[in-house]
């Protein structure tokens, strides 16, 4: 079979039904395990951290917020230039070399978690390389937007993205469990012992158990190494829309320089960013995001050689009022499903575990508390949902216009996200925290289930308003700045729950949300619209 398809008009329907159809979903059914792994690796941290603190890893709650939010921010950075591999480097060659490339962070993190004394700037490099994964995303839902025609990109991106997006779900269910045997025997090495209670899906883990925590990174072996093999013999180049792929080891090459970019900028970044010793701290969030943006952006732009013409080529999307718009929105869907998955098990564990104990001096402190709810058995069904919710969203847009159904989500996450901000402050300052648990729980799986949705609608809103060839670029340049919730996130929720005040967070996010109804509605659904309900 050529793996270089030299012709491709899926829009001609005799070609489709006859050529077309097949060729695209079998692409399709083989990417969509390979974003789903990477979806796993990359916010493999969220669970992982919870652990540590079960296990006594000598780290504070602050620092482990940190390993997630620089996964975060890598895997947001590392989305740029991955938006424009598909016609640089073709479909095959990427997904099959950013798959293999997860194989680094996963094995390295079954390394490091074996010895509690492993310094803490290792796990960090690990985060960051575990971005690889969420980069991944955007070279993804490039690559498949170009197999399908639009009539049926809505549920083809609902797809790929959705079931992809059941990575974050399978890691939070898999790595539990992997974590309480030793499945990999000698080769996986020595448990540890819990300090304290840890969970899974099916049940609690008491004190005292022996757990492999090093599995977490383990397992990921396991369907990484064949997936990388199917991919190889199963995926397809398209010319027309990658002239000059090169041969495999030049288009690696290009994929490598591509994301060493996003890597220099990532941890040039990241070390402004971070606090002392693993940082100069100087530059606060708000600053550090768009500089590492405009950074990597910048350093594309001065790639030389054949790339160069291509990138320029790509760049056009950047003059057009839609990529911006459509940016924002795409932060409010997939922005908060991604932060929102990233924060909520260390959320869940830091606002429910502990108790407020006054002392006879007066001074408040935290306590644990032995009701608490586990995170490592709850936190999976919120990514769930809104992964399942995904396709559905693709598929409802098709039929009634993108940017209709994203306006209905918004409305309830305005609503969902300010209830949320009442109960997270109520569950923070009382003493039986866990009775608000069932409620927070709920109004997160709202927020979930209106994300997903709100991920398919703004797929189909992009599939109609651009063209073959730039569709590509903006739906990996869109779900790159979107993906910067998953460092957002973890940061501003965990920034507010160690002052104390939770609520802060989800009343700004509601704000936020206002303010994307008013946009989506300015752009897409007004009378006299940009475009009508794309």
């Amino acid at each position: 079979m050529n793996k270089n398809i030299e012709t491709w008009d899926v829009e001609d329907h005799t070609f489709w039904e006859n050529t077309g159809k097949a060729v695209a979903n079998r692409n399709l059914w083989i990417s969509i395990p390979s974003l789903l792994l990477g979806f796993a690796v990359w916010m493999m941290w969220g669970i992982i951290t919870v652990q540590m603190l079960n296990l006594g890893f000598p780290f504070e709650p602050a620092e482990l917020f940190t390993l997630t939010a620089i996964a975060g921010l890598a895997g947001a950075t590392f989305r740029i230039p991955a938006s424009f591999m598909i016609r640089i480097a073709g479909g095959r060659n990427t997904i099959v070399f950013t798959t293999s490339l997860l194989i680094i962070p996963a094995a390295g993190a079954g390394i490091a978690l074996q010895d509690p004394n492993t310094p803490l700037w290792v796990f960090q490099l690990l985060a960051l390389l575990s971005g690889i994964g969420g980069g991944n995303f955007a070279c993804s839902m490039s690559n498949i937007s170009t197999f399908f025609p639009k009539r049926q990109q809505g549920l083809a991106l609902g797809l790929n993205a959705g079931l992809g997006n059941f990575g974050v779900t399978t890691m939070q269910i898999l790595i539990p469990l992997v974590m309480t045997m030793g499945v990999f025997g000698a080769i996986g090495g020595a448990p540890m012992e819990l300090i304290k209670d840890s969970g899974t899906l099916i049940g609690r883990i008491p004190a005292g158990s022996a757990t492999w925590i090093q599995n977490g990174g383990w397992v990921w072996l396991v369907f990484l190494i064949p997936l990388s093999l199917i991919g190889w013999f199963g995926m397809n180049n398209i010319i027309p829309i990658t002239p000059a792929p090169g041969t495999p080891v030049s288009a690696f090459s290009k994929i490598l320089g591509l994301y060493a970019i996003s890597f220099v900028t990532s941890v040039i970044g990241l070390y402004l960013y971070l606090p002392k010793p693993f940082g100069l701290g100087v530059l606060n969030m708000w600053v550090a995001m768009p500089l590492i943006m405009i950074a990597t952006l910048g350093a594309l732009r001065l790639i030389p050689g054949s790339i160069k013409p291509n990138i320029k080529r790509q760049f056009a999307i950047f003059s057009d009022k839609h990529t911006w718009s459509m940016s924002v929105l795409y932060i409010l869907t997939f922005g908060s499903f991604i932060g929102f998955s990233m924060a909520l098990p260390l959320s869940i564990t830091v606002i429910f575990g502990f108790v407020n104990e006054v002392g006879a001096d007066g001074v408040v402190t935290r306590v644990a508390n032995p009701n608490a709810p586990s995170a490592l058995t709850y936190a999976w069904i919120g990514p769930f949902l809104g992964a399942l919710t995904r396709p559905i969203g693709g598929w409802i847009s098709d039929k009634w216009g993108g940017s209709l159904v994203t306006q209905v989500i918004t409305v309830i996450m305005v609503v969902a996200s300010a209830a949320l901000g009442y109960v997270m402050q109520a569950a923070y300052g009382s003493a039986h925290p866990e009775t608000w648990f069932f409620t927070f729980i709920a109004l997160f799986l709202i927020l979930f289930a209106a994300s997903g949705i709100g991920n398919g609608s703004t797929f189909r809103t992009i599939g109609v308003i651009y063209d073959r060839e730039q569709a590509g670029p903006v739906l990996g340049w869109t779900s790159a700045i979107a993906a910067y919730g998953s460092f957002v996130a973890p940061v501003v929720i965990g920034e507010q729950i160690r002052a104390g005040t939770p609520q802060v967070a989800m009343y700004g996010f509601a704000i936020f949300y206002a303010f994307c109804l008013v946009l989506n509605w300015w752009f897409y659904l007004r009378k006299n619209a940009y475009v009508a309900n794309p």
